[in-house]
Protein backbone atom coordinates (compact mmCIF):
# COMPACT_ATOMS: atom_id res chain seq x y z
CA UNK A 1 0.00 0.00 0.00
CA UNK A 2 2.96 2.07 0.57
CA UNK A 3 4.94 1.80 -2.66
CA UNK A 4 1.41 2.76 -4.47
CA UNK A 5 0.72 6.07 -2.39
CA UNK A 6 4.59 7.17 -3.55
CA UNK A 7 3.73 6.03 -6.84
CA UNK A 8 0.08 8.64 -7.22
CA UNK A 9 2.32 12.07 -6.99
CA UNK A 10 4.52 11.52 -9.94
CA UNK A 11 1.68 9.87 -11.75
CA UNK A 12 -0.23 12.92 -10.87
CA UNK A 13 2.89 15.01 -12.11
CA UNK A 14 2.69 13.39 -15.87
CA UNK A 15 -0.90 13.48 -16.16
CA UNK A 16 -0.80 16.90 -15.66
CA UNK A 17 2.32 17.84 -17.42
CA UNK A 18 0.53 15.42 -20.85
CA UNK A 19 -3.23 18.16 -20.41
CA UNK A 20 -0.72 21.19 -20.61
CA UNK A 21 0.79 19.69 -23.49
CA UNK A 22 -2.15 18.71 -25.36
CA UNK A 23 -3.75 22.59 -24.73
CA UNK A 24 -1.04 23.94 -25.98
CA UNK A 25 -1.02 22.12 -29.04
CA UNK A 26 -4.59 22.39 -29.55
CA UNK A 27 -4.25 25.99 -28.72
CA UNK A 28 -1.26 26.68 -31.12
CA UNK A 29 -2.96 24.36 -34.13
CA UNK A 30 -6.66 26.96 -33.99
CA UNK A 31 -4.19 29.73 -34.30
CA UNK A 32 -2.38 28.65 -37.19
CA UNK A 33 -6.14 27.75 -38.42
CA UNK A 34 -7.48 31.19 -38.34
CA UNK A 35 -4.02 32.89 -39.77
CA UNK A 36 -4.17 30.17 -42.57
CA UNK A 37 -7.28 30.87 -44.51
CA UNK A 38 -9.91 34.06 -43.41
CA UNK A 39 -9.61 37.61 -41.75
CA UNK A 40 -6.74 38.37 -39.36
CA UNK A 41 -8.14 41.64 -38.95
CA UNK A 42 -7.21 44.49 -40.66
CA UNK A 43 -4.26 45.38 -39.05
CA UNK A 44 -3.81 48.86 -40.40
CA UNK A 45 -1.91 51.95 -38.34
CA UNK A 46 -2.67 55.87 -38.79
CA UNK A 47 -0.70 57.71 -40.65
CA UNK A 48 3.17 58.28 -38.97
CA UNK A 49 2.60 55.10 -36.50
CA UNK A 50 5.07 53.19 -35.59
CA UNK A 51 5.86 50.34 -37.46
CA UNK A 52 3.96 51.59 -40.79
CA UNK A 53 3.36 54.61 -42.49
CA UNK A 54 -0.39 53.49 -43.59
CA UNK A 55 -3.59 54.40 -43.59
CA UNK A 56 -6.81 50.96 -42.79
CA UNK A 57 -10.33 52.50 -44.50
CA UNK A 58 -13.41 50.99 -43.50
CA UNK A 59 -13.38 48.21 -46.09
CA UNK A 60 -10.12 46.69 -44.46
CA UNK A 61 -7.79 48.25 -47.81
CA UNK A 62 -4.35 49.85 -45.90
CA UNK A 63 -2.83 52.32 -48.63
CA UNK A 64 0.71 54.82 -47.99
CA UNK A 65 1.13 57.69 -49.62
CA UNK A 66 3.59 58.20 -52.50
CA UNK A 67 6.24 59.58 -50.53
CA UNK A 68 6.44 57.08 -47.89
CA UNK A 69 6.18 53.71 -49.70
CA UNK A 70 9.03 51.25 -49.87
CA UNK A 71 10.61 49.10 -52.22
CA UNK A 72 8.79 45.68 -52.87
CA UNK A 73 10.89 42.12 -52.34
CA UNK A 74 11.88 39.98 -55.14
CA UNK A 75 9.44 37.16 -55.43
CA UNK A 76 10.72 35.07 -58.07
CA UNK A 77 10.79 31.25 -58.35
CA UNK A 78 8.75 28.62 -60.22
CA UNK A 79 4.81 29.07 -61.05
CA UNK A 80 2.28 26.25 -61.27
CA UNK A 81 2.62 25.97 -64.70
CA UNK A 82 6.24 25.48 -64.18
CA UNK A 83 7.83 28.39 -65.54
CA UNK A 84 9.78 31.14 -63.97
CA UNK A 85 9.09 34.35 -62.69
CA UNK A 86 10.74 37.01 -61.27
CA UNK A 87 8.40 40.57 -60.43
CA UNK A 88 11.09 43.05 -60.41
CA UNK A 89 11.14 42.52 -64.08
CA UNK A 90 7.85 43.87 -63.69
CA UNK A 91 8.68 47.60 -62.67
CA UNK A 92 6.85 50.39 -65.00
CA UNK A 93 3.28 48.33 -64.69
CA UNK A 94 1.09 48.43 -61.31
CA UNK A 95 1.65 44.64 -59.87
CA UNK A 96 -1.22 42.98 -58.42
CA UNK A 97 -0.06 40.45 -56.16
CA UNK A 98 -2.75 38.02 -55.00
CA UNK A 99 -1.82 35.13 -51.89
CA UNK A 100 -4.23 32.21 -52.53
CA UNK A 101 -4.66 28.81 -51.67
CA UNK A 102 -6.72 26.51 -53.31
CA UNK A 103 -8.21 24.91 -50.03
CA UNK A 104 -8.98 28.35 -48.94
CA UNK A 105 -12.86 29.59 -49.06
CA UNK A 106 -12.09 33.06 -49.35
CA UNK A 107 -9.56 32.59 -51.98
CA UNK A 108 -12.67 30.53 -53.82
CA UNK A 109 -15.18 33.24 -53.47
CA UNK A 110 -12.87 35.91 -54.50
CA UNK A 111 -11.20 34.35 -57.78
CA UNK A 112 -13.60 34.96 -60.05
CA UNK A 113 -13.10 38.78 -59.53
CA UNK A 114 -9.89 38.42 -60.13
CA UNK A 115 -10.11 36.44 -63.23
CA UNK A 116 -12.70 39.17 -64.22
CA UNK A 117 -10.67 42.58 -63.30
CA UNK A 118 -7.34 40.89 -64.62
CA UNK A 119 -9.13 39.98 -67.96
CA UNK A 120 -10.56 43.15 -68.55
CA UNK A 121 -7.40 45.10 -67.68
CA UNK A 122 -5.13 42.78 -70.05
CA UNK A 123 -7.73 43.60 -72.86
CA UNK A 124 -8.04 46.86 -72.80
CA UNK A 125 -4.31 47.77 -72.59
CA UNK A 126 -3.99 48.81 -69.11
CA UNK A 127 0.21 49.28 -67.58
CA UNK A 128 -0.74 46.15 -64.66
CA UNK A 129 -0.08 42.42 -64.19
CA UNK A 130 -1.23 40.32 -62.18
CA UNK A 131 0.47 37.45 -60.21
CA UNK A 132 -0.42 34.73 -57.79
CA UNK A 133 1.50 33.62 -55.09
CA UNK A 134 -0.03 29.80 -54.46
CA UNK A 135 0.67 28.58 -51.30
CA UNK A 136 0.30 25.60 -48.29
CA UNK A 137 -0.93 23.91 -51.78
CA UNK A 138 1.03 20.23 -51.20
CA UNK A 139 1.27 19.75 -54.89
CA UNK A 140 0.69 21.92 -58.47
CA UNK A 141 -1.91 19.62 -59.52
CA UNK A 142 -4.72 21.14 -56.96
CA UNK A 143 -3.25 24.61 -58.09
CA UNK A 144 -3.64 24.15 -61.85
CA UNK A 145 -7.29 22.99 -61.01
CA UNK A 146 -8.31 25.90 -59.19
CA UNK A 147 -6.79 27.94 -61.95
CA UNK A 148 -8.40 26.29 -64.62
CA UNK A 149 -12.09 26.07 -62.64
CA UNK A 150 -11.69 29.93 -62.14
CA UNK A 151 -10.38 31.08 -65.17
CA UNK A 152 -7.30 32.30 -64.15
CA UNK A 153 -4.63 32.80 -66.44
CA UNK A 154 -2.47 35.34 -65.21
CA UNK A 155 0.76 33.12 -63.79
CA UNK A 156 1.02 32.46 -60.07
CA UNK A 157 4.29 31.77 -58.26
CA UNK A 158 4.38 28.03 -56.89
CA UNK A 159 5.33 28.55 -52.62
CA UNK A 160 4.20 26.00 -50.78
CA UNK A 161 5.92 26.91 -47.71
CA UNK A 162 5.09 30.55 -47.65
CA UNK A 163 8.44 31.43 -48.16
CA UNK A 164 7.98 34.24 -50.33
CA UNK A 165 5.89 36.10 -47.98
CA UNK A 166 9.01 35.94 -45.39
CA UNK A 167 10.53 38.27 -47.82
CA UNK A 168 8.28 41.14 -46.87
CA UNK A 169 10.11 44.29 -44.49
CA UNK A 170 8.90 44.05 -41.33
CA UNK A 171 6.15 47.00 -40.49
CA UNK A 172 5.28 47.69 -44.05
CA UNK A 173 2.11 46.55 -45.85
CA UNK A 174 3.09 42.78 -45.84
CA UNK A 175 1.15 39.77 -46.08
CA UNK A 176 -0.42 38.18 -42.92
CA UNK A 177 -3.33 36.18 -43.82
CA UNK A 178 -4.31 33.54 -46.74
CA UNK A 179 -6.19 34.89 -48.67
CA UNK A 180 -4.12 38.81 -49.16
CA UNK A 181 -3.67 41.29 -51.37
CA UNK A 182 -0.48 43.61 -52.29
CA UNK A 183 -0.77 46.33 -54.65
CA UNK A 184 2.87 47.82 -55.98
CA UNK A 185 2.80 50.81 -57.65
CA UNK A 186 4.84 51.40 -60.90
CA UNK A 187 8.09 51.66 -59.25
CA UNK A 188 8.06 48.95 -57.35
CA UNK A 189 7.04 49.95 -54.38
CA UNK A 190 4.54 49.24 -51.84
CA UNK A 191 1.08 50.92 -52.16
CA UNK A 192 -1.84 49.30 -50.71
CA UNK A 193 -2.94 45.88 -48.48
CA UNK A 194 -5.97 43.72 -48.24
CA UNK A 195 -6.08 40.84 -45.61
CA UNK A 196 -9.51 39.24 -46.65
CA UNK A 197 -11.21 38.38 -49.87
CA UNK A 198 -12.08 41.20 -52.31
CA UNK A 199 -14.84 41.72 -54.98
CA UNK A 200 -14.80 43.38 -57.79
CA UNK A 201 -14.97 46.83 -56.65
CA UNK A 202 -12.20 46.64 -53.77
CA UNK A 203 -9.88 45.13 -56.13
CA UNK A 204 -10.28 48.37 -58.56
CA UNK A 205 -10.30 50.66 -55.82
CA UNK A 206 -6.74 49.20 -55.29
CA UNK A 207 -5.39 49.38 -58.84
CA UNK A 208 -6.97 52.45 -60.63
CA UNK A 209 -5.40 55.30 -58.41
CA UNK A 210 -2.20 54.00 -59.02
CA UNK A 211 -2.63 53.40 -62.89
CA UNK A 212 -3.92 57.42 -62.46
CA UNK A 213 -0.13 57.91 -60.95
CA UNK A 214 2.13 60.15 -63.13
Amino acid sequence: MSLSRARSPRTSRRSTSGRAVLLTAITLASALTLSACGDSGTGGKPAGAAGGNYVTGPSGISTVAKADRVDAPKLDGETVEGKTLDTTTLKGKVVVLNVWGSWCPPCRAEAPYFAKVSKDMTDGGKDVAFVGINTRDNSKQNAAAFEQNFGITYPSLYDPDGKLMLRFPKGTLNAQSIPSTIVLDKQGKIAARTLVAVNEEQLRSMIDPLLAEQ
